[in-house]
C-alpha cells in the first residue's frame, strides 16, 4: 500500500479539470452561419425543365409553338399576360428567369406540396397527364 491512497483519485480529478480548461477556447468572437433559403419548388422546377426541354433554354416545339426551357405555349402565355397585366412575347420565354416566373405563377396557384397536381396541370388536362407525371417523377 502506498502512503497516499487517494493520490490516484486526486491526480485523475486534476487531469479532468486541466483537460476541460484546456479544451475550452478563449474566443470572444461568435460565428453565425446563415444558410441559403430553401426553394420548395426547386426540385420540381428542375424535373419539369428536364422533361420539357432537357434543360435547353432555346428549345422550340414547332408543332405546339412551345418556347424555352419550360416549353410555354402561346395560349398559356396569353392567359398569364391577361391575369398579371404583363405583356410578354413568345421570344421572352427563351429567358429562363421569365419562364420560371410564369411557371411559378401557375405552380403557386395549386396546392403545394402536391408536385403531381402541379406537374399535371402544367402539362394540360386529361389522361396523358398521368404519363407526363411519371416522366417528371423520374427526375425528382
Amino acid at each position: 500500500m502506498t502512503k497516499f491512497p487517494y493520490l490516484k483519485n486526486v491526480l485523475f480529478i486534476f487531469f479532468l479539470l486541466l483537460s476541460a480548461t484546456a479544451s475550452a477556447p478563449d474566443f470572444k468572437t461568435a460565428f453565425i452561419l446563415v444558410s441559403a433559403p430553401v426553394d420548395p419548388y426547386d426540385r420540381l422546377i428542375k424535373a419539369i425543365v428536364q422533361v420539357e426541354s432537357l434543360g435547353d433554354t432555346l428549345a422550340f416545339n414547332v408543332i405546339e409553338e412551345a418556347t424555352g426551357a419550360f416549353q410555354i405555349r402561346p395560349i398559356r402565355l396569353k392567359d398569364y399576360n391577361q391575369r398579371t397585366g404583363n405583356n410578354y412575347k413568345a421570344g421572352d420565354c427563351y429567358n429562363y428567369e421569365i419562364s420560371k416566373k410564369i411557371f411559378l405563377y401557375y405552380a403557386k396557384r395549386e396546392s403545394f406540396p402536391d408536385y403531381e397536381l402541379i406537374a399535371r396541370k402544367w402539362n394540360g388536362s386529361g389522361k396523358t397527364t398521368l404519363d407526363y407525371w411519371k416522366k417528371v417523377e423520374f427526375f425528382l
